[in-house]
Formats: structure tokens, C-alpha cells, sequence
């Protein structure tokens, strides 16, 4: 039962981290796709402020990039400095490597998705370029970026304390053998000791089992 327990409890704790992961992310997604939307049509349609034709009208593709690449840094900030801050790598140099490659081949999926529709499909309205790079391609590539991130970018946890962490080993009940949990648990009653004492198994009795205590506070601060 011991080992069913901590089973149940690990796989709590990985669905807790992964389910506020995933609303950090979702968030910081959002922000970063106004920014991808609102600047892919600033650059190709009439939102464009400044006088004449928008200077991306005709070259969707090439303001697509554009867009992509500025909401890709506005995600790397959200993510690392808050969806992900207690996951790191052990070099930040190939973190940041890692989390540009993937975001290329997030915006290359998004990309592809608008150039089917365009060039492909021949639907060139404004309605289709934006049904097509800017809901099924950023949709597309935003599970692959969710995924990735925590496959490849951020793959180590670094918080000692357990904050933002359900499964730390300190929250989680562990079968501790009574003979190696010292003298304060298993303390040998001895010839003086009284009538109610436990007596001696002998040496070749099997270890007793106990699960030690859950501390409280590091699983109110990985709730939190």
C-alpha cells in the first residue's frame, strides 16, 4: 500500500506542476499572441498608421516572420522569468539556444500553415491569412512550444524549497525501515526497561515498515 501511495501521490504532484505550467504558459501565450496578431496586421493591413500602403502589404510571409519573432521574445521573457522560473539548464547559453530553436520551428509550422493557404489554396483575403497563420498555425505551434519546453528548454528544477513544486522529494511520504530510522524511532528496550516495553524481535525478524511524516510546508508552498 506504501508504494501505491507514493505512486498516487508522485503522479499528483506532476499533474499539479504540469496544470499550473500550463495556465502560466497559457497566459504568457496570450500576451505574446496580441503581439504576433496585432503586429502581423499593423504591417499588412489598413491598422497601419503611417501614410501610403502598409509597407507588408503583398509580402505576408515576410511580416509573418516579423510578428513570430518579436512575440518569441516576448514569450521567452514570460516563460523563464515566470511559467518555468524553478526549471533551469545547467548552461543558460545552450537554455537560450535550445528555446530559439524550437520557437523556429514553431513560427517555420505557422509560417507553413499561412503558405499552404496562400499559395497553395489561393485564399488570399485577409480573413484567410489570418485564419490560417494566425489560428491553426499559432495553435499548432503553441502545443509543440508547450511540449518542447519541457522536453528540451527548461528541464531541471532549481528551487531547493519546493516552491512551485508539488513533487518534491520533501512533500512526498516515504517507506522508512524502522531498523535504519535510528535510536528516537526504534529505541531497544534493554533488561531495564518497564513491563510495558515491546520486546526483542530477535535478529532474524524482519524490519518493520513506517511511513515517515509529510512535512506540511513545502506542499502549501508548491499549492500556492
Amino acid at each position: 500500500m506504501s508504494g501505491i501511495a507514493t505512486t498516487v501521490s508522485r503522479l499528483r504532484g506532476t499533474i499539479d506542476v504540469v496544470y499550473r505550467e500550463m495556465l502560466k504558459f497559457g497566459t504568457v501565450g496570450a500576451v505574446a499572441f496580441v503581439v504576433d496578431v496585432g503586429l502581423f496586421n499593423l504591417l499588412t493591413t489598413d491598422l497601419w498608421l503611417g501614410t501610403g500602403h502598409p509597407p507588408l502589404d503583398g509580402h505576408e510571409k515576410i511580416a509573418k516572420i516579423i510578428s513570430a519573432s518579436t512575440a518569441t521574445v516576448v514569450a521567452w521573457l514570460g516563460n523563464r522569468y515566470w511559467s518555468f522560473r524553478h526549471r533551469r539548464q545547467s548552461s543558460r547559453g545552450r537554455e537560450f539556444l535550445t528555446f530559439v530553436f524550437m520557437n523556429l520551428v514553431a513560427t517555420i509550422i505557422a509560417v507553413l500553415c499561412l503558405a499552404v493557404s496562400h499559395d497553395v489554396f489561393g485564399f488570399t483575403s485577409h480573413l484567410a491569412d489570418n485564419l490560417s497563420g494566425n489560428v491553426i498555425g499559432i495553435g499548432l505551434g503553441t502545443l509543440f512550444r508547450f511540449w518542447a519546453y519541457r522536453t528540451f528548454v527548461f528541464t531541471e528544477f532549481i528551487d531547493p524549497e519546493g516552491r512551485d513544486r508539488a513533487e518534491d522529494p520533501a512533500a512526498l511520504p516515504l517507506p522508512v525501515p524502522l531498523a535504519d530510522a535510528g535510536p528516537e524511532v526504534a529505541p531497544d528496550a534493554g533488561p531495564d526497561a518497564g513491563p510495558d516495553a515491546a520486546p526483542d524481535a530477535g535478529p532474524d525478524a524482519a524490519p518493520e515498515v513506517v511511513i515517515a511524516a509529510t512535512p506540511a510546508e513545502p506542499r502549501r508552498r508548491a499549492a500556492g
